[in-house]
């Protein structure tokens, strides 16, 4: 399971489980030979203080911040972090492009309708299978290269409407949607796409496009999230024309049915500042290729026919050619394309939210007790509230951060990509949570029982619940995405006062860092009191217009409350987890609520109702805002060192004397 990794944030906060479990993504240059530093990665890097860790510690954040992107054009929730007000970064809400929406609305339509007629979402639940049938249906259609370009086979479509695609799979059967996804969000097509070499696009991705499954390896069993200690290695061929592949991977979701995999492995270190430097490369491997084998396919809760399983590699050849993003690029092809990849798992979580909004909306309706139908009672009537006001502003989220990605693929979204993922898988199980307690014993018991005792509307919300819980574990953990925000929204001022901080550097220079750090600091803190900076476009809705001015307020707050715990912890803020968390929470709800407001206007443009779309808007806000004003009041009062505490004395086993009374 994901985990935060033992050096804290300012350190590896990258868990394997974010690029594992059924799979990963990746990209970023073409180069094949050694490993260039990105100055501004390094500059970062330079600026974290790693004199109290040891060496494997050092090791671990040396290979993940080098696989880091600096970058200077702040996104709109990294300014949030540091009390600026960017609207333009997300505003207005720009269309597909005509042409596509012609094919991307008549290609849905088909979709839609194959998976009423062909898949049935409960017996391949039951049998962990996928029907052969199905998967040539939608090889047929092109559904295994929706974003690969024409030129290569692929329907060519853009990121909007991938994630609509995904959406549309995941609300009917869940195991079709990860068998998608999975192939195409973070196996074989996203990093060549991203990072490929002329070369490779026209040699795989044909073949992908066209339904050549393809999977991603990169965890392994006793690595965790340290990928510093990757145990497969590949070792170049005496002639140098290839490499030869040993290890083993874990929870290769594709694997067991794919036909071409992206295997991360360490190559031979390189020197840099005169020591050794772990390299992670990645390559493009034939599943069917001399050395590879399936020892075991995994089962889980949910997902049963993920095809989740151990690769193994003994000698495997892979030619040099078949690198992707160059020798010891593997870990930022893992973690950029990631961000791309990762939009998949909220499209999804939005299918199951409006699945359970659907089905609590009939349940509540037609279900009568005490006289009248359940959705009249307050208490029920609650759960239903919170389950449609959080379905729109999942979608709002991912559709205004799928377009920035369209607007332009070298956007930075990581922030925003991890704020989709962990915030709308959480609210996802939340709303299949509430569902299951409105459907009662009914929403306990599988389709096959209710039909059998001739129910009529056999809700599979049992499955429902099995299939989602494992969406805020893997592509990155809620704990790790958490982690993940807050290490991108500290860069500004790791950047501006870390080389000060930093007992490894000369004092001089840390002197100098010093001034520099006081006379920003001096400019900037003053502003973040200011009631200045904030507003909106001028062609907003005024009831929209002002919900949207007020997310710059509460972000000046967020800001110069992040900076008040920087000066009362220093280095040791990185070990306040949970006070991070808050921090977290608070920036994705003042994204959320932004987000409602962009995308309602768009909905205006498009002539839906005002009444509609305000009650939505107007009472997500409600409940976001109650949330935020929570997580402030947790920042100043808690109890977090009492509960960290405890629990050392638990895991010391202090306290065994609780678990009495068990077998």
């Amino acid at each position: 399971m994901a985990r935060p990794v033992d050096c804290g944030i300012f350190r590896a906060v990258v868990d394997t489980k974010s690029l594992q479990f059924p799979a990963t993504s990746w990209p970023p240059s073409m180069s094949t030979a050694t490993h260039t530093p990105n100055p501004k990665t390094e500059e970062t890097r330079s600026v974290i203080d790693m004199s109290k860790m040891n060496e494997g510690q050092r090791a671990a954040l040396q290979v993940t911040e080098a696989a880091r992107e600096s970058v200077d054009d702040l996104s709109f929730v990294a300014h949030l972090f540091m009390g600026n007000w960017a609207p333009a970064k997300i505003y207005p809400f720009t269309e597909v492009d005509a042409d596509e929406k012609v094919r991307a609305d008549k290609f849905l339509a088909e979709l839609a309708a194959f998976l009423k007629a062909h898949v049935d979402a409960d017996e391949i639940d039951r049998s962990g299978e996928i029907p052969d049938a199905v998967m040539a249906g939608l090889a047929r259609m092109g559904a295994y290269g929706i974003k690969v370009p024409q030129q290569y086979g692929g329907l060519g479509f853009s990121q909007t409407t991938y994630c609509r695609a995904c959406q549309l799979i995941a609300s009917h059967c869940t195991n079709t949607f990860a068998h998608l996804s999975i192939h195409q969000s973070v196996g074989v097509p996203q990093p060549l796409m991203l990072f490929g070499t002329e070369e490779q696009k026209q040699k795989f991705l044909p073949r992908v496009a066209a339904g050549e499954i393809s999977a991603f390896a990169l965890t392994e069993a006793g690595v965790g999230s340290d990928p510093a200690r990757m145990t497969t290695k590949a070792t170049p061929t005496e002639d140098g024309e290839a490499f030869l592949l040993n290890g083993e991977k874990l929870w290769c979701s594709n694997g067991t049915r794919a036909g071409l995999l992206i295997v991360a492995a360490q190559t031979p270190p390189k020197l840099v500042d005169g020591k050794p430097r772990t390299q992670i490369t990645t390559f493009v491997v034939e599943a069917t290729a001399p050395g590879v084998s399936v020892p075991h396919r995994s089962q889980f809760m949910g997902h049963r026919a993920i095809y989740n399983g151990v690769l193994r590699f003994t000698n495997v050849r892979v030619p040099r050619a078949n690198i992707v993003g160059g020798e010891g690029r593997g870990l930022k092809v893992a973690l950029t394309t990631l961000n791309a990849g990762r939009l998949s798992i909220p499209a999804a979580s939005i299918g199951t939210a409006k699945r359970s909004l659907q089905i609590a909306r009939e349940w509540g309706g037609t279900r009568i007790q005490w006289g009248v139908p359940i959705g009249q009672h307050s208490a029920v009537a609650e759960m239903i509230r919170k389950i449609a006001a959080h379905a729109f502003a999942m979608e709002a989220m991912l559709l205004t951060t799928s377009r920035i990605v369209d607007r332009d693929k070298k956007a930075d979204i990581r922030l925003e990509a991890a704020m989709c993922k962990m915030w709308g898988t959480e609210k996802a199980w939340m709303c299949v949570d509430e569902l299951m307690q409105i459907r009662g014993g009914r929403g306990y018991e599988t389709v096959e029982s209710l039909l059998a005792r001739g129910e009529t509307n056999p809700y599979p919300v049992e499955r429902m619940m099995r299939d989602v819980r494992v969406t805020t574990i893997f592509e990155g953990s809620s704990e790790i995405m958490r982690l993940f925000i807050m290490r991108e929204a500290l860069d500004p001022h790791l950047k501006v006062a870390g080389i000060a901080l930093n007992s490894e550097r000369p004092a001089g220079e840390r002197l100098r860092s010093l001034l520099k750090a006081a006379g920003f600091y001096a400019w900037w803190y003053p502003k973040q009191w200011l009631p200045f900076g904030g507003g909106a476009p001028a062609d907003m809705h005024p009831h929209l217009a002002a919900h949207f001015g007020e997310v710059a307020g509460w972000s000046r707050k967020l800001a110069r409350t992040l900076f008040h715990q920087m000066i009362k912890f220093g280095p040791k803020l990185e070990k306040r987890q949970v006070l991070l968390a808050r921090l977290a929470d608070i920036g994705t709800d003042l994204f959320a609520i932004a987000a409602t407001c962009v995308y309602a206007q768009k909905l205006l443009r498009d002539g839906e109702p005002e009444a509609r779309v305000f009650t939505l808007v107007d009472d997500f806000r409600a409940q976001a805002l109650l949330r935020i004003r929570q997580n402030f009041d947790g920042v100043a009062v808690n109890a977090d060192q009492h509960g960290y505490d405890l629990a050392q004395q638990v895991i010391s086993g202090e306290h065994q004397w609780a678990e009495r009374g068990i077998v």
